[in-house]
């Protein structure tokens, strides 16, 4: 649950204003909810993107993000610096700027994310604990298991454009599964940003991880995912729930129908 800058405790915010060389403006992250602290801190020396976290959860995967970008090559912010101060887990991390890209059919951006997901589909997940499929997403079948490291919430959002090439952000469910399992997830995103069902599958077909998953465990995954997030908005008002309810319930559909077609 996010919070406000002013939540964290004056020693923390020293050290911070040490590390950028004295504060001179704050500003929240307009978007996510991931960290309890994320902001952007002007300082003499620069910006610097600033991730802060003091309760379980939220430490967990921040935690898991200060690991995963040190093992992602250049498309995750590179971490500037961390420490543990009064209870919190504080890190400073390159401040990305560009727009968020369009992945509309058609649009020139879907290249530059072919592009990045074929370089992350060979990212080895490290050693360590990290999110299982059925932690992460609530269900889990065995052909989700794995040992890639799997962003696994890839979506406009958490994609930057810019000038030398897509960046990736937010890495804080990051999942040890199978690579596919990532192109998965990224359907309904697909869906919302245009695709029909049929031509996001179109899309992922490119990858080599997509094309050798049966079409049988394609067809649960959607199902499941469908039905979690079709419970969730019936508990829940907010927008990106029903769209995200409303996206994975097409693709459903859709394996449903092609899977009844003779």
């Amino acid at each position: 649950m996010r919070r406000e800058w002013a939540a964290l405790p004056k020693t923390v915010v020293t050290e911070i204003a040490e590390r950028v060389g004295g504060i001179i403006g704050v500003r929240a992250a307009p978007t996510g909810n991931h960290a309890e602290i994320a902001s952007t801190v002007v300082g003499t020396s620069g910006m610097v993107f600033v991730k802060a976290a003091s309760t379980g959860r939220s430490v967990q995967t921040l935690r898991y993000e200060l690991t995963a970008t040190r093992a992602v090559d250049w498309f995750p912010p590179a971490v500037l610096w961390h420490f543990e101060r009064d209870g919190w887990l504080v890190v400073g991390a390159e401040l990305l700027d560009g727009p968020h890209p369009d992945l509309s059919p058609g649009s020139p951006d879907l290249e530059l994310l072919l592009v990045t997901l074929k370089s992350l589909q060979g990212t080895p997940a490290p050693p360590g604990t990290w999110f299982t499929p059925s932690g992460r997403l609530g269900f889990a079948l065995p052909e989700m298991q794995g040992r890639t490291l799997v962003h696994s919430d890839i979506n406009p959002t958490n994609l930057i454009r810019t000038a030398t090439g897509m960046r990736v952000v937010d890495w804080a469910w990051t999942t040890e599964a199978a690579a596919w399992v990532e192109l998965a997830l990224l359907v309904q995103w697909l869906i919302g940003s245009g695709h029909s069902p049929a031509q996001a599958e179109e899309w992922l077909a490119q990858f080599p991880a997509w094309a050798s998953v049966g079409h049988d465990t394609l067809d649960a995954f959607a199902a499941m995912n469908a039905a979690k997030w079709e419970v969730k908005a019936e508990q829940s008002k907010d927008g990106w729930v029903h769209d995200l309810a409303a996206w994975t319930g097409e693709w459903a559909q859709h394996r449903s129908s092609y899977t009844a077609k003779p």
